[in-house]
């Protein structure tokens, strides 16, 4: 029976490799829709808390994941030999940085190599993972081939990019548009076939590389545009211009304006780290791509201005930012979520470090800082608690994320200044000089 059959009947079994952000919505959807739905993962504590009906990310409720075990149709292991009696295998691994801002794909390829000797005739492989033009095709394709399958006739291999906005209330792991390329027209059609039967909207396209650009395309587009508006808002700052009011202003304009909004810096897994993939694929072409690479200084030096502003603070009040305590609110790069990949927060807990600051941060969502690849020093740093002797005793707290959790009345009561990078303190009444934009 044919994976478009299978699936169309629902005997079809789905795996998810990766349970992360993206892969564990993925692995509920499919669950919800009446297919077997398998976890793979190598952190084994993920396959455990799934297996006890439990969530281990903050927005996906346990709940989601207790009625999915009890339906008796998920499943999660770390073991890969599973994959032969799957019919699907989607990977959602991550595609990070090295310390050179080159793309690391050993996340996708060490996955693809654990895949592949478990691979069988009529299966469908799909990667999700962001990355530059041209992977699945180098890394995938070329792999599943050297196993001895013909990709095509006997192997369908897509591409189709995770478009994940964690804590987004509107817009769920189904029911954003979901694009997919394939290697052969074969391949597309297995493609479409496995993302309609979990998603509202399957949006076919030519192929794998059209795929992966489009992807791209969307965070590029982000991320140029915070590059823009995170540079006018050191030059509005210089001018003595609120940008926050310039951005209302504009907002009004019904048509050729979207809104973008400064901060901190970027954070996520995929906005600070995607334009880095297109310039490092363009200069194998000999394309040397400015206008992105210069968003991208820009965004990443965000830490730093947001450190001299709060120097300049603390200096106005007599303070040297040398033995000064700073308090951070918001690890995690966005608000109302757990998610800490990529945060700004780090850059701005090293800065402050860095110049002899005693530096904590307080964040309901992020009780302790977990491993990260690229602040393992931060390991094991817990949250402060929320009190009133806490924020009295600080020098300087600096909003880096605005949750809904935080206390802002309370804030601007016993504090003694504010650095508001996220225009957080807005609608909340403030004595004059408390507060500073950053």
């Amino acid at each position: 029976m044919s994976i478009q059959a299978k699936l169309k009947d629902r005997t079809a079994a789905i795996g998810v490799v990766g349970l992360g952000y993206v892969g564990l919505p993925l692995l509920l959807a499919y669950a919800r829709a009446g297919y077997r739905a398998v976890g793979i993962d190598i952190d084994a504590s993920k396959p455990e808390h799934l297996l006890r009906g439990e969530s281990y990310i903050k927005h996906i409720p346990g709940a989601e994941v207790a009625a999915a075990l009890a339906s008796g149709l998920l499943e999660a292991t770390t073991d890969f030999s599973i994959i032969a009696g799957l019919d699907a295998i989607i990977l959602c691994v991550p595609t990070p940085l090295d310390e050179h801002f080159e793309p690391d794909l050993s996340y996708v390829t060490d996955t693809v190599d654990s895949v592949v000797p478990h691979l069988r005739e009529g299966q469908v492989l799909s990667l999700e993972s962001t990355t530059y033009p041209g992977t699945t095709d180098e890394e995938v394709v070329t792999r599943v081939e050297k196993a001895g399958f013909k990709v095509g006739p006997q192997v369908h291999v897509v591409y189709s990019p995770e478009r994940e906005d964690p804590g987004n209330p509107k817009f769920s792991a189904t029911n954003i548009p979901k694009v997919v390329g394939g290697v052969t027209p074969e391949c597309l059609a297995a493609g479409v076939a496995l993302y309609e039967a979990a998603f509202d909207k399957v949006v076919p396209v030519s192929s794998c590389k059209v795929a992966e650009l489009t992807k791209l395309l969307e965070n590029i587009y982000r991320a140029v545009n915070i590059g823009l508006v995170n540079e006018l808002k050191i030059a509005a700052d210089k001018m003595d211009i609120d940008i926050w009011e310039v951005i209302r202003a504009a907002s009004t304009k019904p048509f050729g304006f979207t809104p973008f909004y400064p901060g901190p810096g970027l954070g996520g897994h995929c906005i600070p780290i995607d334009p880095f993939y297109l310039t490092w694929k363009a200069r194998e072409y000999g394309v040397h791509t400015r206008f992105i690479e210069l968003a991208g200084e820009v965004n990443r030096a965000m830490p730093d201005y947001v450190i001299h502003r709060s120097m300049e603070a603390l200096n106005s009040r007599g303070k040297p930012v040398k033995g000064s305590r700073v308090l951070l609110l918001g690890l995690a790069y966005k608000a109302n979520v757990d998610d800490m990949r990529e945060s700004p927060t780090f850059a701005l807990l090293d800065g402050f470090k860095r110049l002899g600051a005693e530096v904590s941060y307080y964040d309901p969502h992020v009780p302790v800082v977990g491993p990260t690849r690229e602040h393992m020093a931060w390991a094991g740093t817990a949250s402060v608690e929320w009190t009133e002797e806490l924020l009295r005793a600080q020098d300087c707290v600096v909003i880096s994320t605005h949750h809904a959790a935080f206390n802002l009345t309370e804030l601007a009561t016993w504090s003694d200044l504010i650095v508001d990078t996220r225009n957080a303190m807005a609608t909340v009444p403030t004595p004059e000089g408390l507060v500073v934009k950053a």
